[in-house]
């Protein structure tokens, strides 16, 4: 079946025979009744994702009291939402209510590549989100001179860069390995680790790249946040009226509830799969969800959330009326 898909035979130098697969095959949900509804679902929220972020967008975009440098990182992580999901959901829609499966070897790489890319985007834009909190809170009298249009679109550009040539890195690190048995992926789209893992040649390299992308690219952004908040609390025991401690503590709210939704179903599920043997379907839903569902409600948590924008779209509203 999957197994017996024409591959490309390579001899090497060594008199090796490389053999590069001219498709994968993806598997998703296995042996799980009724799971289209499943996938219907995601289908859902992918709707829901797509006018949710793109009415954040359109909204920072023509409200001018939004034009400043938060706004500009609130606009990058509803791009990178927009981007991931548009990179995830739809394939996965077209491999398992149509019943396309088998994936290109090229197509595949690009899968892997654009996915990862905005999840990195993701991570590091909750990170430039708390550095802005940060210096709000701990030098509110320097912010305005600190945290500048400048710098934010700078911090965001070297996002972008970094994102772009690690995970291009990771990607190109697969093009070295040889698949000569199965190209059957456990997984509901081109995951890196289902991928390499069916290498015949040694895969040690991308092994260790993976770890070293998931802890520099992962949790160590969620440390430097943590950090980051740890440095508030002290700074908000310095202000000694309870009412000012509050007001500053709102300003974080929205922002703590979206490293929440993120980071919490991930770690999660990278933890007790280091620790125990997750089933491949467990393991494929709550990845599929953690990877869907906040990109889904971080829009709709800004816009209830977040006084300045509630304000910017009533003007908006009054002004198209």
């Amino acid at each position: 079946m999957a197994d017996n898909i024409t591959s490309i035979h390579l001899v090497t130098p060594t008199n090796a025979t490389f053999v590069l697969p001219s498709t994968f095959y993806i598997t998703g949900l296995y042996n799980i009744p009724h799971a289209k509804y499943y996938y219907l679902f995601l289908c859902f929220v992918y709707i829901v994702t797509f006018l949710g972020n793109s009415f954040i967008m359109g909204t920072i975009y023509l409200a001018r009291s939004l034009h400043t440098a938060k706004y500009i990182a609130v606009f990058n992580l509803a791009l990178s939402d927009l981007c991931g999901s548009s990179a995830l959901i739809p394939k996965l829609l077209d491999m398992f209510l149509f019943e396309n499966r088998s994936i290109s070897y090229e197509a595949c790489l690009s899968n892997m590549f654009f996915v990862y890319c905005f999840m990195t985007l993701q991570c590091l834009t909750l990170l430039a989100l708390a550095y802005d909190r940060l210096i709000a809170i701990c030098y509110p009298l320097r912010y305005h001179a600190i945290i500048t249009k400048a710098a934010m679109v700078f911090i965001i550009g070297f996002m972008w860069v970094l994102s772009i040539s690690v995970n291009a890195v990771l990607v190109a690190l697969i093009t070295r390995l040889s698949f000569c048995s199965s190209t059957t992926v456990n997984s509901y789209f081109c995951d890196h680790g289902p991928i390499y893992k069916l290498a015949c040649n040694d895969n040690t390299i991308n092994s260790i790249m993976g770890n070293v992308c998931t802890a520099t690219l992962l949790y160590f952004p969620l440390l430097l946040i943590i950090a980051s908040y740890v440095c508030i609390g002290f700074a908000l025991q310095k202000i000694a009226h309870g009412v000012e401690q509050v007001k500053a503590m709102k300003t974080c709210t929205t922002h703590l509830i979206l490293v929440a939704m993120f980071y919490l179903p991930i770690i999660s599920v990278y933890t007790v799969a280091l620790t125990t043997r997750i089933d491949t379907n467990t393991r494929i839903i709550n990845t599929a969800l953690t990877q869907t569902i906040p990109p889904m409600l971080n829009p709709i948590i800004y816009t209830l959330k977040t006084e300045e924008v509630m304000q910017a779209i009533k003007l908006l509203y009054k002004h198209a009326r």
